[in-house]
């Protein structure tokens, strides 16, 4: 199954504040944060990371992803400098016929957007309301835990 996600900034203790998130510490915040993707992500689970993984460098990035199930994608956000200069910007696939790209910023058009595509971003923290077909996967807009293709498929039709 694939899952979702963005703006986690494990390790950056200003994020906290930033986004109000409800952590007393870096550390609470980051055990929390790996604790509820754990919860939905199986090893076998395919997770695409929009954006905003970590500011730290990559062994760092390198730790933080070993204790998170599943496999990741990781796209460049814009705080991702411990990725590699040739990792994506964006991903896009079709999944069970529907059509699927992801990029850290929001756009207000995206390919095949008006065949009904959804275009998955992060970046906003939620505070940007989404055109038809888009959603937030940050981790601020959705408890903190990656979001499946079935919730997006849901929470698609809400908006």
């Amino acid at each position: 199954m694939y899952f979702f996600t963005a703006d986690e900034h494990f390790g950056h203790r200003g994020i906290i504040g930033y986004c109000d998130r409800p952590f007393s510490s870096v550390e609470e915040m980051d055990r929390e944060i790996i604790r509820r993707h754990n919860e939905v992500i199986g090893k076998k689970d395919t997770v695409i990371h929009v954006g905003d993984f970590t500011l730290r460098g990559s062994r760092e990035a390198a730790d933080y992803a070993l204790q998170l199930n599943g496999r990741h994608v990781f796209l460049r956000g814009s705080h991702d400098a411990w990725l590699p200069s040739h990792a994506p910007l964006f991903w896009e696939e079709t999944l069970h016929g529907q059509h699927i790209f992801a990029c850290h910023y929001a756009m207000r058009s995206w390919p095949k957007s008006q065949y009904g595509s959804w275009q998955l971003h992060g970046h906003s923290h939620g505070r940007l309301s989404p055109m038809k077909g888009q959603w937030d996967v940050g981790v601020d807009n959705n408890d903190f835990r990656p979001v499946s293709c079935n919730q997006l498929r849901k929470l698609l039709k809400q908006s």
